[in-house]
């Protein structure tokens, strides 16, 4: 089912108001504190941190030194579990990650001194649990995967960063053997390399759902009846998250429920998945409940990163850029317990953990010529950290 829209929200004045740097942090979406930070030079970035709690983190980075410091609370209100950024410009997106009611996005300005958020709009998904958000930027679209709903839905990003209608929403259904897969949950999208297609990942119905997408009018549209383009997984597989080779030949797709990775070919021509290799996440001694978290490619697309939740792992593959298959040349501790996120910071050389049972985002250095990661010391308290966004 797809349903279109067309309703815009006239917040562009009150955007371009709210980008003004702020002189003084106050109220619920500032950060702590009344004493000005000082400017942020070249070789710092701001970090916001999506938690499970009712509240977003904001922590300051030191890409020359690694050395990460605490800012404090901001944005409270919504439950934003996740958190993605405009590299254009600075603006923030966070989720309201709420299964008992209608999820929403919400766009916050954001004040690169002193870390603070100012909120400029809020656009309702369609769907409850909105879970994860992911930003095409030739067409300035956000794709919004709600879990809770089965579902997924664009939205408009306007030239100033705040948030535009919501274009179109999609619901799937399908289930599983787990108990986890009752209905569909849908748990991330994608708009592929050329554009045309959005490819979703979905936790209940172990299928990869593939839409067209039309970067000119920012709709999803499924396709019909048996025909419909879709790609299915082994019963109790619970894909999660996907990421595109940088070429745009290879998807790798992570799945929560059997922990693997599986390489597949992408036909852009055709909007079709074909299997490539299936690689297992889990070390052949683990007896418990598997559980895979994220994964991310490197900038260059030599490298992929995955986080193992149930055993507390970091894993570093090699790619065959030839064939796309991984060799997998790191495991490591991820330095907490139960990763849930982690991002990567545009200079490559950085990575940021959130262990959300211990309570704590954790850096680790790349080596971006062999890819191997190392865990520098440093960390910062967080309660319940889930997700990892940077602001230059």
């Amino acid at each position: 089912m797809v349903q279109c829209f067309s309703k815009r929200f006239p917040s562009r004045f009150r955007f371009m108001a709210a980008l003004i740097p702020l002189a003084i942090s106050t109220g619920l979406c500032s950060a702590p504190g009344g004493a000005a930070t000082p400017t942020v030079d070249a070789h710092t970035e701001l970090v916001y941190v999506g938690t499970q709690e009712r509240e977003m983190r904001a922590l300051r980075f030191d890409t020359s030194s690694g050395k990460l410091t605490a800012i404090g609370p901001v944005g409270a209100g919504p439950r934003s579990t996740w958190v993605t950024t405009n590299p254009r410009l600075p603006v923030l997106y966070a989720v309201d990650d709420d299964n008992s009611r209608e999820g929403s996005v919400t766009a916050y300005a954001v004040d690169r001194d002193s870390g603070a958020l100012t909120k400029v709009n809020e656009v309702a998904t369609g769907g409850s649990g909105t879970t994860n958000l992911s930003l095409d930027l030739p067409s300035m679209t956000l794709l919004a995967a709600n879990y809770g709903g089965g579902s997924v839905s664009s939205i408009a990003v306007n030239a100033d960063g705040s948030l535009g209608a919501r274009t179109s929403t999609v619901k799937e259904t399908g289930s599983g053997p787990n108990r986890r897969q009752a209905s569909a949950h849908a748990h991330n999208a994608v708009v592929d390399p050329s554009g045309h297609y959005a490819l979703v990942p979905d936790l209940g119905a172990d299928r990869v759902f593939v839409y067209a997408f039309d970067r000119g009018t920012r709709t999803l549209t499924p396709a019909d009846g048996a025909s419909a383009r879709q790609f299915a997984l082994p019963p109790g597989s619970g894909p999660r998250h996907l990421v595109f080779a940088p070429d745009g030949k290879y998807v790798y797709l992570l799945t929560e429920l059997s922990a693997q990775v599986l390489v597949l070919r992408w036909d852009a021509t055709q909007g079709q998945l074909t299997p490539v290799q299936t690689v297992e996440t889990t070390s052949a001694e683990f007896q418990g409940v598997k559980s895979g978290a994220e994964v991310a490619a490197s900038a260059d697309g030599r490298f992929i990163y995955v986080e193992n939740r149930a055993e507390n792992a970091l894993i570093v593959y090699r790619v065959d850029r030839a064939s796309g298959e991984l060799t997998q040349i790191q495991r490591t501790s991820s330095g907490g317990e139960k990763p849930w996120g982690f991002g990567i910071d545009a200079s490559g050389k950085w990575l940021l953990v959130a262990n959300q049972r211990s309570g704590k985002v954790n850096v680790f250095s790349v080596d971006t010529a062999t890819g191997m990661v190392s865990d520098t010391g440093q960390s910062v308290e967080v309660p319940t950290p889930v997700a990892i966004a940077f602001v230059k």
